[in-house]
């Protein structure tokens, strides 16, 4: 075909840029699900889509299931898959109505004793899951599933029952921090960005950030990665940055970081972006599909993570 030397439509970013790199990977490997959430928050997609695509992951109690969350297998619903439905309703602006009713529902259905859910309920067993996320007879009740889940309630104003209990769970688990690691850290600020008690949450953030940067966990120099340790259990180069725990400017994470320490972890953010157009999945792989899957996720992950700090991937 000629070249006519038409310019590109104003919504059409250029080949090269990191947004049309992406756009093709996320065109030739992800779910439908996250292609529509591509066209939802960069070709200005409206939310039904979204809200159908995440209807096939649906259960008739109310959970989610489906390997909605990668490296859990299987139809049957869990409280990691439930967590991940909300994330999604959250970001188009759904996470509301009789839909989330019967979501809490099915919480708590789930829930332990104490009102807060497990990281993986016994019924994934028979079914084939990540090795780091053993599947146990009578799991305890878990900040880095119920943290995120509370967050989002709160930040939705939906009231529920399971809240009120949830709530104190987290409350006592953040505040009882002592020795963590990355993704607990990441649980207990979903949950402190939303919750009402802005005071409280504000005095539990400050103590977590010295955690954070005594035990290390996020690392402040991208090039000199080798001087932060990794978390135990996690894959090798399993780091975590300051977007890691800040993903957006108004986080109060994000005050546990220099301006020149954030530029920097965004700096590699964008860098980490690979040939195919995609970023990298840190964590350990240990199937094919869900490694493919999760791409998919983290790459609008990063995608959004820059435009929230106002580097437009285009």
């Amino acid at each position: 075909m000629a070249d006519t030397g038409a310019a590109p439509s104003p919504s059409t970013p250029p080949a090269h840029s990191l947004l049309a790199r992406a756009e093709r990977f996320v065109w030739l490997t992800a779910r439908v699900l996250e292609q529509r959430l591509f066209a939802h928050h960069f070709r200005d997609g409206g939310a039904d889509p979204v809200v159908t695509a995440l209807d096939a992951y649906r259960n008739g109690d109310g959970g989610y299931g489906h390997a909605l969350e990668p490296d859990l297998r299987g139809p049957v619903s869990q409280p990691l898959h439930t967590a991940h439905a909300l994330q999604v309703l959250d970001a188009v602006d759904r996470c509301g109505g009789q839909r989330v009713e019967r979501m809490c529902r099915y919480l708590t259905a789930v829930s332990t004793p104490e009102g807060a859910l497990p990281a993986v309920h016994p019924a994934q067993r028979g079914y084939p899951a990540a090795p780091f996320v053993p599947v146990v007879d009578d799991p305890p009740g878990a900040l880095l599933t119920t943290g995120p889940v509370a967050g989002l309630l709160h930040r939705n104003d939906v009231w529920h029952a399971w809240l009120f209990r949830a709530t104190d769970f987290c409350w006592q688990a953040v505040e009882s921090l002592q020795i963590s690691h990355p993704y607990e850290i990441e649980a207990a600020v979903a949950f402190l960005d939303s919750v009402p008690d802005r005071t409280r949450a504000q005095a539990a953030a400050g103590r977590l950030g010295l955690l954070v940067r005594e035990q290390r966990l996020a690392v402040l120099d991208p090039d000199d990665r080798a001087a932060y340790p990794v978390a135990p259990g996690y894959a090798p180069g399993e780091h975590h940055f300051p977007y890691d725990f800040a993903p957006a400017p108004h986080s109060l994470a994000r005050a546990w970081f220099t301006d020149d320490e954030m530029a920097r972890s965004l700096d590699h953010l964008a860098a980490e972006q690979q040939q195919d157009g995609g970023w990298p999945v840190r964590w350990r792989h240990w199937a094919p599909a869900p490694a493919l899957e999760a791409r998919s996720m983290v790459t609008l992950d990063a995608l959004r993570t820059l435009s929230a700090y106002g580097r437009p991937p285009s």
